[in-house]
């Protein structure tokens, strides 16, 4: 059996030659928040439209890469639902009744909570 050709070069720093000690893959930032350094790849199947608008985002905040700016959308969606779960919380504990405002804050009315559901973001 042949054996493998030894690969010229290292992608990363496209020096030639043997490869030094192996870099981290994890970022400085990454390590600093904690995480142990273990990545896993997910796939994600996106429309021409869905990419459009990923690529604006991109752009708009300044994100370096595909998979910065789904780790961004992800940590945003796991935030929304941390906030729906404390909302069920609270409608749990409460029963279904009213939550008490704080001392000195009136209820909203009627027409408050409507012209709130009527705001579009």
């Amino acid at each position: 059996m042949a054996a493998k050709a030894e690969r010229k070069g290292h992608a990363a720093t496209g020096t030639p030659g043997k490869r030094g000690p192996a870099a981290p893959r994890t970022s400085q930032t990454r390590r600093k928040q904690g995480d142990s350094g273990a990545t896993s790849v997910a796939q994600v199947r996106l429309r021409p439209d869905e990419l459009e608008d990923l690529h604006r985002v991109m752009r708009t905040l300044q994100l370096g890469s595909l998979s910065e700016a789904l780790r961004e959308g992800l940590r945003l969606l796991s935030r929304e639902a941390a906030e729906v779960a404390a909302s069920q919380e609270i409608r749990d504990f409460y029963e279904g009744a009213q939550a008490p405002v704080p001392e000195g804050v009136r209820p909203a009315t009627e027409d408050e909570l409507a012209a709130a559901d009527e705001i579009e973001w």
